[in-house]
């Protein structure tokens, strides 16, 4: 009687091969209901925010015991990875951080240090971006600019 352990062997490692390789192309993603929390961490508190059409939101948070900014965008509904961003700037700094990539639930997180500066951010999810100005300046009004390519 002939044995089917060479076959079974590698039928699970057919199997195994194509979960790890399925897993490591992956974008990076969450599952929904994902918060600026979850992406940014817990102790970030969501500052402001803006949506990014009706593709989902992009959102400021600060961690007030590091003075950390961090930036994250999230889909209203995961799927298809596209095209999306997250994206912070202190300007008189000079320093950001962004994260532009294809990816199924969320852009980011980018921190930039930022307590006491004015605030640079925005986010794109496919071909609709939002671009904030001047966020969080105590009596400047900030600007927001949404535009589609």
């Amino acid at each position: 009687m002939r044995s089917n352990r060479p076959a079974l062997a590698l039928g699970v490692l057919a199997a195994l091969t194509l979960g790890a390789t399925t897993a490591l192309a992956a974008p990076a993603s969450a599952a929904p209901g994902t918060t600026p929390q979850k992406v940014c961490g817990s102790s970030y508190r969501t500052v402001n925010s803006a949506a990014v059409g009706s593709l989902g939101t992009v959102y400021l948070t600060y961690n007030a015991s590091n003075g950390t900014n961090c930036v994250t965008t999230i889909r209203n509904t995961p799927g298809t990875a596209v095209d999306m961003s997250a994206w912070l700037y202190i300007t008189d700094t000079d320093q950001g951080d962004d994260d532009y990539g294809r990816y199924t639930s969320y852009a980011g997180p980018t921190y930039v240090y930022g307590k006491g500066h004015c605030v640079d951010w925005g986010g794109q999810i496919k071909n609709v971006y939002v671009q904030i100005s001047a966020s969080n300046c105590a009596s400047l009004k900030e600007k927001r600019v949404t535009y589609t390519r």
